[in-house]
């Protein structure tokens, strides 16, 4: 077959299929109304592979007439890209790419005039100007693909297809102008590009168009990352060297012997000072190894190893400093070494392994200059490099325990923020294996990391400890706050001995409340002495609630009560019990002038029992109740108490799994409502010990 006769049947194919494809994306527009410029689009692009089809064929279509369906079938692309772009994006163009989008319309309308006008000279400038036309289309590609295709992958497939038919064009049209003259087979070759991008977008459309819309961002994994970049610097480069080779081809002359003296001694003088500069080698190396090399250290699995061994539970610092120093090790394969962890201003041994046990790990000050150069300067000190004199700066400010430790092959700091936690030293693993920049970048983030990890035991540590000194802060207020109670007993029975020590009742309620004193300040003495649990027993809230308003009796107000009968008990300290009723009780007749009145209520139901306190005092404002009420040590007694009473008595029917509530208002009083679960004993029997003295109180 004569190559017009393959070029006839290639270019003909094109259009043809380049109609189905408009036909396939007719039938889609229902779904993306955007299709339809599309559509329009590789319709106009059939015409104008049919046309010049038609250049070789017996009816010789006209140059003029084939360069004009040409600007437009580029003009008609260009239209369905820019309303693809405004339709997704939803934004107006900026006037840069509407002039991108809006540049072959102009150029179409010119060469349609200067075609019918009979312009000659249109003809030598066609070549310039459909690769103009092109240019801009790929142009537009790019910015649809940049900004309408993220999560769609129709549009994102449109884009790939017009990039590879828009830049064959380009090459097409290049390769004419720099040759002047275009080649018959990359001409020919233009039919086979466009069947292939017109077949393979209308499978693709037509598939895509049944599927469930799925992410469209794509992966490269690293080799294949690597490879590609690899070739593309290859293809760029055989790229100039066959522009240069054109150059000389076409317009040979002087200026190639030029042009090569220049690069050969550009080329040499590079080599020249890679040679000589040590420095300027290191670099170009680390910067090779980083981005064109794969990584020595597979980094999601050291990460996942290091975060495995520090996510372990540990029952106190030793064992942190074990874990932290366990994770390094298993990471750069030292076989063995040591730990160093600030304690105030010194650093000092914590941990060490596979070193001799006749050793001495001697502390470090914190402010020597070996450990000010690891904070300042995040420095990994290699005590072995003696013949490297880039691993083996500031040796010289190594201490003099480092000269002990045998095989002693790194220490490198551990840092968190601004703060030098601590330093790890290292042996030298027996694969021996030479330090990079690689190894130096997983110390120091792995150092980050540790000393975070022990920076927050430390705190951890702390934290229990100040909790241990609460715990005992609490015990001694609540010990002084029952012995105030106390001493205010007997410092009544005090003051009134002198006016009454002739009356007999007054000798035997002296008696009682010297009883009742001796009997709490046993029960205290067994809080301290032994567990609190064995203090509790079966108690009846009735009888609780009972003694606590006896205790509480004290002539100034008028204290009333309203409680319900029952055998209804719980398991509490009988002390602590009567001691919150009555503190409430209290704090009630504090707050209440003397022609006021307290009235104390207990309803029982069959799981609970609900005590409510209230008062016509001078009440409390939503402020104090929430915010100071029962804040430890804030108190409005000036000199009478320690502001623990309403934070302990709180804190005992927490304990006791109740709940409480506060209501008030200023200047009308205030109600305290707290409850208590309860159960009724299946034998009813009052609690032993106790029984007697409530008898005689009522």
């Amino acid at each position: 077959m004569e190559f017009s006769q393959v070029s006839l049947t290639a270019f003909m194919s094109a259009a043809i299929l380049a109609w189905v494809l408009s036909t396939v994306l007719m039938t889609l527009r229902q779904k993306n109304g955007l299709l339809l410029g599309f559509a329009i689009a590789a319709a106009m692009h059939g015409i104008n592979m049919a046309a010049i089809a038609l250049t070789f064929s017996r009816i010789n279509l006209s140059a003029y007439y084939v360069l004009v369906i040409e600007c437009l079938h580029f003009a008609f692309w260009s239209l369905a890209l820019r309303q693809l772009l405004i339709g997704t994006t939803r934004h107006k163009l900026p006037p840069s790419l509407a002039i991108l989008f809006g540049v072959s319309w102009p150029v179409s309308a010119i060469v349609l005039i200067a075609a019918l006008l009979g312009f000659e000279p249109l003809y030598h400038v066609s070549t310039w100007l459909v690769l103009l036309l092109s240019v801009a289309c790929l142009v537009g590609v790019e910015q649809v693909y940049r900004y309408a295709t993220q999560n769609n992958r129709p549009n994102k497939l449109i884009c790939i297809c017009l990039g590879a038919l828009f830049l064959y064009d380009v090459y097409l049209y290049s390769h004419a102008i720099i040759f002047q003259e275009f080649d018959p087979l990359l001409w020919q070759s233009r039919a086979a590009v466009s069947i292939g991008v017109t077949l393979f977008l209308s499978i693709g459309m037509q598939l895509l168009g049944h599927q469930v819309p799925l992410p469209a961002s794509i992966a490269l994994s690293r080799p294949i990352a690597f490879y590609t970049t690899s070739l593309l610097a290859v293809g760029s480069l055989f790229m100039v060297l066959a522009l240069g080779g054109y150059y000389v081809r076409i317009y040979s002359g002087n200026w190639g012997s030029v042009v090569y003296s220049i690069v050969l001694i550009g080329a040499s003088l590079v080599i020249l000072t890679l040679l000589v500069s040590s420095r300027l080698r290191a670099r170009l190396s680390v910067q090779l190894n980083k981005h064109l090399f794969r990584h020595k250290y597979d980094y999601r699995s050291e990460w996942l190893r290091l975060i495995n061994f520090l996510a372990m539970p540990t029952e106190d610092g030793n064992e942190a400093n074990q874990r932290a120093f366990l994770a390094a090790a298993s990471i750069t394969k030292a076989p063995g070494g040591a730990l160093w962890v600030r304690q105030s201003d010194h650093f000092v041994p914590v941990f060490q392994l596979a070193l001799n046990s006749q050793l001495h790990l001697a502390s470090e000050p914190a402010n020597s200059p070996f450990c000010k150069t690891l904070l300042k300067s995040e420095w990994v000190f290699f005590p072995a490099a003696k013949d490297n004199q880039t691993l083996s700066q500031h040796n010289e400010l190594l201490p003099l325990w480092a000269e002990n430790i045998d095989g002693l092959w790194l220490i490198f700091p551990l840092i968190a923020g601004t703060e030098l936690i601590g330093f790890m030293a290292l042996s030298e693993p027996q694969s021996g294996t030479p330090l990079t920049w690689e190894d130096l970048d997983l110390l120091k983030t792995t150092g980050r990391q540790l000393a975070s990890y022990l920076k927050l035991h430390q705190q951890s540590e702390e934290l229990v400890e100040n909790r241990q000194f609460d715990t005992y802060n609490k015990l001694v207020a609540f010990i002084i706050h029952d012995l105030n109670n106390l001493i205010a007993q007997q410092a009544l029975v005090v003051k009134n001995a002198e006016k009454h020590k002739r009356n007999p009742d007054f000798i035997d309620d002296a008696i009682i409340t010297i009883s009742n004193s001796v009997e709490r300040m046993r029960n205290l003495l067994k809080k301290l002495k032994r567990n609190s649990s064995e203090l509790v027993q079966e108690v009846r809230i009735y009888d609780a609630v009972k003694q606590a308003i006896s205790e509480s009796q004290n002539g100034r107000q008028i204290l009333t009560s309203d409680l319900a009968h029952g055998d209804h008990s719980l398991r509490a300290d009988m002390m602590r019990l009567v001691m919150t009723i009555s503190h409430f009780i209290k704090n009630a007749q504090d707050a209440t002038d003397e022609d006021g009145s307290v009235h104390v209520t207990l309803s029982l139901t069959d799981d609970s029992a609900t005590i409510v306190i209230s008062d016509t005092g001078c009440g409390m404002d939503w402020e104090f109740i929430h915010n100071r009420l029962f804040r430890p040590f804030d108190t409005t007694k000036s000199g009478k108490g320690m502001g623990i009473g309403a934070y302990l008595s709180r804190e005992y029917i927490k304990e006791l799994k109740g709940s409480l509530d506060v209501v008030s208002q200023v200047e009308q009083g205030t109600k305290v409502t707290f409850s208590l679960p309860v159960h009724v004993p299946t034998e009813t029997q009052a609690p032993q010990g106790n029984r007697t003295h409530y008898e005689q109180l009522n």
